[in-house]
């Protein structure tokens, strides 16, 4: 079995959405055009974000090695000419506009793109449940008619996720700023 030459390492153990790509940026960042870092991670979530934040910088992700719950990725720096300046999506709402909405009794299409366990302990009330990672898979669910609310824990994922429904079509997506970190409305959740 041949080995990955990693050339920088970065421990994200214990870390949760948006830490993992901040820390990956600023590291990368520090680094040389070809180097290859590989960043250590026990959140679920932090492999579509890492993956969705290497292509839309222009970083080649190499791979990914899953063991025990520890997701091992590996990011190729890319030279200078190839590097994407990141850009925001520029539709947002705040959740405090959100909440009004829903004090006025509005039906919004809210899409959770956090994992399945943060979905659980608490979520909007009504939010679909379609985790980063597997949204291009199940975006024939949605309706590019309909209007969608997307949040995340912080804003990050979400973002990303804005970006990706655009690209393929939706033209009503708006990303929520700043998630369900900072969320004060009701909530649902699982009983367990």
């Amino acid at each position: 079995m041949s080995t990955v030459k990693v050339d920088r390492f970065l421990e994200c153990e214990g870390l949760a959405c948006p830490l993992p790509v901040v820390r990956t940026k600023k590291t990368m960042d520090e680094m040389n055009a070809g180097e290859v870092l590989e960043i250590s991670a026990t959140d679920k979530g932090s492999v579509a974000d890492l993956q969705g934040w290497a292509k839309r910088t222009g970083h080649q992700y190499v791979g990914l090695r899953e063991v025990k719950g520890v997701y091992r990725h590996f990011i190729r720096k890319a030279d200078a000419s190839e590097i994407k300046k990141e850009i925001q999506y520029p539709h947002a709402i705040t959740n405090e506009e959100i909440q009004r909405k829903l004090e006025a009794g509005e039906n919004l299409n809210i899409l959770d793109v956090r994992e399945p366990a943060e979905y659980a302990f608490g979520r909007i009330p009504g939010a679909i449940s379609m985790p980063f990672g597997e949204l291009e898979g199940r975006i024939g669910e949605l309706s590019k008619d309909q209007e969608y609310i997307v949040v995340c824990r912080t804003g990050n994922r979400s973002d990303m996720a804005c970006q990706l429904l655009s690209e393929k079509g939706f033209k009503k997506v708006k990303n929520t700023k700043p998630g369900m970190s900072e969320w004060l409305g009701s909530i649902e959740k699982e009983d367990y």
